[in-house]
C-alpha cells in the first residue's frame, strides 16, 4: 500500500467524529421546549448569524477573485439561509407554543409559569404580537427560499438581490434587534466564573478596572458563540450552517480589534502593562482572524467531503477558541499574577498536557525513524514495531484525526513491510511527514509559553 506524504491539516485536538453533511438542507436540532432562556439565546444567535451571513459588505466567505465569485453556483448559500430559516421558524413557533399552553392551562403550576415568562418577556420588550408577526415572516421567507431554489443552479446576482430581500423583511420586524441584543448580551455573561471574581475582588487603577469591564465582555461574547460550534462538533450536528456563525463571529473579532485599536490610539502610557496586553490581544485576533477565514473557512460551502468539512471546522474552532482563551488568561494574570490557568479555563491544562507528550512522543518516534531508515540491516525492527504500538495505543488520539489517519495509514504500512530494501522509502516518507507534523504541533497555541529543548 502506497501512502503519498501530504502536510498535516490542523495543529489542534480533535473533538468527535465528524457528522455527515451533504447538499440538501441540514436541519439542526432545537433547544429544550421549558427552557425559555436557552430558547431566546438560540434563536438570537441563529438570528445574528443570518443577519452577517447576507451581508455582503461582510468578506469573511466572499471570494477574492470577482470572476470566480460570480461564475460560481451559490445554490448552497440559499440551502443554508433555507436550513437557518426552518429552525428560527421552529424555535418561534416553539415560543409561541408555551405562550397558548400556559392561557390555556388553568393550574397554578402553569399560571407560575406564566408569571415568569412574562417577566422574561418584559425585561426583553418583547410582545407577543411581535413573535406572531417574526412568524409569519420566517414563514414567508421559507416559500420565497424554496421557490428560488427550484430554480437552481443560481448566481451571485440572484444571491445579491435574496440576500437584499431578506435583510430588509427581518429589520422590518423589531423583535429581530431586540433578539439579537438579549443573545449578545447574555454571551458578555460568558466570562468564567474565577475571572469574574477576580474583577470583582483584587483592587485596580480606576482606568485599568474601567477597560477591563468594556473589553472583557467582547470576548466573552464571541467564547459564547464559538461555545454553540463546539456543541455541534461534540454531537455530530451538520456543521455547514455553523458558517452562519462564523460569519457572526467574523464581525464580532472586527468590532473588538477596532475597539481596542481606537483605545490605544488614546491610551495615556504605552509603558502600561494594559498596553501591551490590550495590543497583544488586537494583534493575536488579527492574526487568527486571517488565519481562519482567508483559508480554513474559505470555500467551505462548495465542499462536499464530510471528513474536510469536519477537519476545517474543527481548526477554525480550536484556532479562536484557544487564542481567546489563552487572551483571558492574560487579562486575569494581569489582576492576580499568581492565578492558575487551570482555574480560569480547566480544559487547557488538559489541552496542554496532552500536547507536551504528543510533541515528546513525536519527537522521539522522529529519532527512531530517521535511525531505521538510515541502517535498517543493524537497527532493532521489533523495538521500532513497539514504539509504533504504544504511539497507537497512548498518543494518537492527540491528534487532530485527520493527521490520526494519515499516521496510522503509515504505521500500518511500516509494521507489515518485511523487506528491508522496500522499507526504507516508507521510512523516509513517513520521517519527512512526522517531522511537519512535529512542527505544527509545536506550534500549537498552548504550547507558546512552552518552547521545546531541542538539546534535552
Amino acid at each position: 500500500m502506497d501512502v503519498a506524504v501530504s502536510t498535516p491539516t490542523s495543529i489542534y485536538e480533535p473533538t468527535a467524529v465528524p457528522a455527515a453533511n451533504s447538499d440538501k438542507d441540514e436541519i439542526l436540532p432545537v433547544s429544550n421546549l421549558a427552557d425559555k432562556d436557552a430558547l431566546f439565546f438560540e434563536l438570537g444567535l441563529w438570528l445574528s448569524g443570518l443577519e452577517s451571513f447576507l451581508n455582503l459588505r461582510n468578506h469573511s466567505f466572499i471570494e477574492e477573485n470577482r470572476a470566480k465569485a460570480a461564475s460560481r453556483d451559490w445554490t448552497k448559500e440559499f440551502r443554508l439561509t433555507h436550513s437557518t430559516l426552518l429552525l428560527c421558524s421552529r424555535l418561534t413557533f416553539q415560543l409561541s407554543k408555551i405562550l397558548r399552553q400556559t392561557e390555556q392551562d388553568k393550574s397554578e403550576n402553569s399560571l407560575d409559569f406564566m408569571d415568569d415568562l412574562d417577566f422574561a418577556l418584559q425585561n426583553t420588550e418583547i410582545s407577543r404580537d411581535e413573535i406572531y408577526k417574526l412568524s409569519q415572516i420566517l414563514k414567508d421567507s421559507v416559500l420565497l427560499n424554496e421557490g428560488m431554489l427550484r430554480a437552481a443552479p443560481l448566481k451571485f446576482g440572484e444571491w445579491a438581490a435574496w440576500g437584499n430581500t431578506l435583510s430588509e423583511k427581518l429589520k422590518s420586524v423589531e423583535i429581530v434587534s431586540k433578539l439579537i441584543t438579549r443573545a449578545e448580551k447574555t454571551g458578555e455573561r460568558f466570562l468564567p466564573e474565577v475571572l469574574t471574581a477576580l474583577l470583582e475582588s483584587k483592587p485596580l487603577p480606576f482606568s485599568t478596572e474601567a477597560d477591563l469591564r468594556l473589553v472583557l465582555p467582547r470576548f466573552a461574547k464571541i467564547l459564547k458563540w464559538l461555545s454553540v460550534v463546539e456543541t455541534m462538533l461534540q454531537t455530530d450536528e451538520p456543521l455547514k450552517p455553523s458558517l452562519l456563525i462564523f460569519s457572526r463571529i467574523y464581525e464580532q473579532i472586527q468590532e473588538l480589534t477596532g475597539y481596542i485599536n481606537n483605545r490605544l490610539l488614546r491610551f495615556p502610557n504605552e509603558e502600561d502593562e494594559l498596553f501591551g496586553q490590550l495590543d497583544g490581544a488586537a494583534y493575536t485576533a488579527s492574526l487568527e482572524l486571517r488565519k481562519v477565514y482567508n483559508y480554513e473557512l474559505a470555500g467551505l460551502s462548495e465542499m462536499r467531503s464530510t471528513p474536510l468539512i469536519y477537519a476545517k471546522i474543527e481548526t477554525a474552532f480550536s484556532l479562536l477558541n484557544d487564542s481567546f482563551q489563552l487572551t483571558l488568561i492574560n487579562f486575569a494574570h494581569l489582576i492576580d499574577p499568581n492565578i492558575e490557568t487551570h482555574k480560569v479555563f480547566p480544559k487547557l491544562k488538559t489541552k496542554l498536557d496532552q500536547s507536551l507528550l504528543l510533541r515528546q512522543n513525536l519527537w522521539s518516534l522522529l529519532q527512531s525513524v530517521k535511525e531505521a531508515e538510515q541502517n535498517p540491516d543493524k537497527y532493532p525492527m521489533k523495538q521500532l514495531h513497539a514504539q509504533l504500538n504504544d504511539f497507537l495505543k497512548d498518543t494518537i488520539s492527540f491528534l487532530f484525526y485527520k493527521d490520526r489517519e494519515t499516521v496510522e495509514r503509515f504505521i500500518e504500512e511500516v509494521l507489515v513491510t518485511r523487506n528491508k530494501k522496500d522499507l526504507v522509502p516508507i521510512l523516509h516518507r513517513f520521517g519527512a511527514y512526522i517531522e511537519t507534523l512535529f512542527g505544527q504541533v509545536n506550534m500549537r497555541v498552548v504550547l507558546a509559553g512552552h518552547p521545546f529543548d531541542y538539546d534535552k
